[in-house]
């Protein structure tokens, strides 16, 4: 099992959002279809299981959603710093956000249809939701075998921010933190949005301010977090933003190292 940070008394999460789609190359709106990585975001995948080797945050326990970017991210990520051997586990509470009607649609169409302010609303806000999807569309999982234990009501149609929060917290805490508390240094493999929500949670984000949130693809963020299960150091560090065998909140003063803020959207 992986030690605890040295330090003492932190545990370690790294939170890693999957490589580049297929869907992001085109630039579709994603949400729940599941598409592949291109193979861009596999190159990504691999590159970002090199910096956990190199940083020494090498995993012990994982988690990712049920769609296939993440699945094989983690798969790459994992192979690449010779940890493919750890278990996995997978759930839909750490799918993308759904994105209701918009799922499939070209993103600047969309901006042209309902202009530039409404559809950042929708990306980057914490309560607008898009249209819902209806359930015979052709980009609905409603009939995804994925999902056929999920009753109906919480197969969703459509998901703002919170939405994500409320169905991500129960597995945050009945999964993932119960992993950490072994000491182990745990890899969540998620989505942008999915990773708005819970660093939003971690750093306690206002709702206001979540907007200028944004998380890259493929670039591993690395918590220390305290005994309850906060940042040692809010906001944590990208791994690639440092030099490796530093820990990423303790950076020393004069090494050129600093903390790296999130990425804020363009």
């Amino acid at each position: 099992m992986t030690p605890l940070a040295p330090g003492g008394g932190s545990y370690r999460l790294v939170v890693l959002r999957h490589g580049e789609s297929e869907w992001n190359a085109s630039n579709l709106f994603t949400g729940w279809v599941n598409a592949a990585l291109s193979p861009a975001g596999e190159r990504e995948a691999a590159r970002a299981g090199r910096m956990l080797a190199e940083h020494g945050w090498l995993p012990a326990l994982a988690h990712t959603s049920v769609q296939q970017r993440t699945i094989r991210t983690a798969e790459l990520a994992l192979a690449a710093c010779d940890r493919d051997w750890v278990p996995v586990r997978r759930s839909w509470r750490l799918n993308s956000n759904h994105y209701g009607a918009l799922q499939g649609r070209n993103k600047d169409q969309v901006r042209r249809e309902f202009g530039e302010r409404q559809v950042l609303l929708w990306r980057r806000s914490y309560d607008a939701a898009p249209p819902p999807l209806p359930s015979d569309a052709e980009f609905s999982q409603f009939a995804d075998p994925r999902y056929a234990g999920l009753p109906p009501e919480a197969r969703p149609r459509t998901e703002s921010l919170r939405d994500v929060l409320a169905r991500l917290l129960p597995y945050w805490y009945d999964a993932i933190v119960p992993d950490l508390r072994t000491g182990a240094c745990v890899l969540v493999v998620s989505h942008g949005n999915t990773l708005r929500a819970l660093i939003k949670h971690l750093d306690g984000i206002p709702d206001e301010q979540i907007a200028a949130l944004n998380v890259p693809t493929g670039i591993p963020l690395a918590y220390e977090l305290g005994p309850g299960m906060r940042p040692v150091a809010r906001g944590g560090c990208y791994l690639g933003q440092q030099p490796a065998g530093r820990q990423p909140s303790r950076p020393q003063a004069g090494s050129g190292t600093r903390r790296i803020r999130h990425t804020p959207v363009r």
